[in-house]
């Protein structure tokens, strides 16, 4: 006797928002929920032919065939505006998720999303939100697996708070780490300095100053891939988001115990940034960046390393900064235009709130 055909099921009918804004009945937990949640994110995220449970389920076989540790991270966005020039909040949480990924040598896999959602945001642009993470995920390669939705009242969030968790898997053989800098490597990075803080400072109109400064903000994982492939001696990778540059460098000799000096003329920082900073008193060493890594890579692959990310489009403006020296531990110092050298301190406080 032939067997039938496993039944397919039909994917099931997407509720329908009618009103214009967000409000408490959203969160509720009830039908208006469940058409927030189907007409906003699961249409979005292309959902609509899985059930909706309180979990994702991920095959542990796909896993392992892909390398040999598991990578997980969480990060929480926060910021105003929600869309300014180069993203918007939703970009800039997959972003920086598949990014705080990569950076380990991890290939990110999936993402959840939790949305803190404030009464009175418009439906469209919690929409252009949600459609915008679909997009980047989707480019990035990443898919969306799981989520969550609160409502708060007006006054209670700054319009959206977005968390999103990350899941990916690290190729065997891959050791990075904050300390592994060893003296005689060298500082690179793969691209222009500060473009996301001074973007985001620009959009918000509280400075009355324009300037063309669009945000960095990009998933790093195919540049990261490429550079290993080139330079698999590589230490240690850090995208240089909250506290910029100099942050990270401290980080590294702190961890590493070694002393790093950096070149002012190398350091590589868009004109009309250095402007910007020059015009508020702001050092943009310490400005955010949502598409800009730090590299420390041993000195015979610095050269392989620099030009394995010219060569991609996300690493164009690739060059050397600085190097490791194993003088001072700890310290991070950077040599002048006019010959002097100054400290370079971690960041204490913040120059400015709710960037990224």
């Amino acid at each position: 006797m032939n067997s039938l055909p496993p039944m397919v099921k039909p994917a099931r009918a997407l509720g329908k928002l009618f009103v214009r804004s967000v409000t408490l009945a959203h969160g509720g937990g009830g039908k208006a929920m469940k058409d927030l949640i189907d007409d906003v994110f699961i249409r979005a995220f292309d959902g609509r032919g899985l059930p909706l449970e309180d979990q994702a389920r991920i095959e542990l076989a796909d896993i392992a065939a892909r390398g040999d540790r598991l990578a997980f991270t969480t990060d929480s966005f926060v910021v105003d505006p929600l869309v300014f020039p180069g993203g918007d909040i939703g970009k800039l949480a997959v972003c920086g998720t598949v990014n705080d990924l990569a950076v380990g040598g991890a290939r990110p896999l999936y993402l959840s999303c939790a949305a803190i959602i404030e009464e009175g945001l418009a439906i469209d642009e919690l929409r252009e939100i949600a459609n915008s993470m679909s997009a980047t995920a989707r480019e990035a390669g990443v898919k969306i697996i799981t989520g969550d939705t609160k409502v708060v009242q007006r006054g209670c969030c700054d319009k959206l708070f977005l968390t999103t968790t990350g899941v990916g898997v690290i190729h065997a053989g891959t050791r990075l780490g904050v300390d592994r800098a060893q003296a005689g490597d060298v500082v690179l990075v793969n691209g222009m300095l500060g473009d996301h803080g001074a973007a985001i400072l620009c959009a918000r109109g509280d400075m009355m100053l324009e300037a063309p400064i669009v945000s960095d903000c990009a998933c790093l994982h195919g540049l990261i891939e490429a550079l290993l492939d080139a330079a698999p001696g590589i230490r240690f990778i850090r995208d240089a988001t909250r506290g910029g540059a100099a942050t990270v460098l401290n980080e590294i000799a702190e961890a590493s115990g070694v002393a790093i000096e950096i070149d002012e003329d190398a350091t590589p920082i868009r004109a009309e940034v250095k402007a910007f900073c020059e015009i508020l008193g702001l050092d943009p060493l310490y400005l955010a960046n949502e598409g800009k890594l730090i590299v420390v890579a041993p000195a015979a692959q610095a050269d392989d390393a620099v030009a394995a990310m010219r060569a991609h489009a996300l690493g164009r403006s690739a060059c050397r900064i600085g190097q490791v020296t194993g003088d001072d531990g700890g310290r991070v110092t950077m040599r002048t235009t006019l010959g002097g050298r100054r400290i370079v301190d971690m960041l204490v406080g913040e120059q400015f709130p709710r960037i990224c």
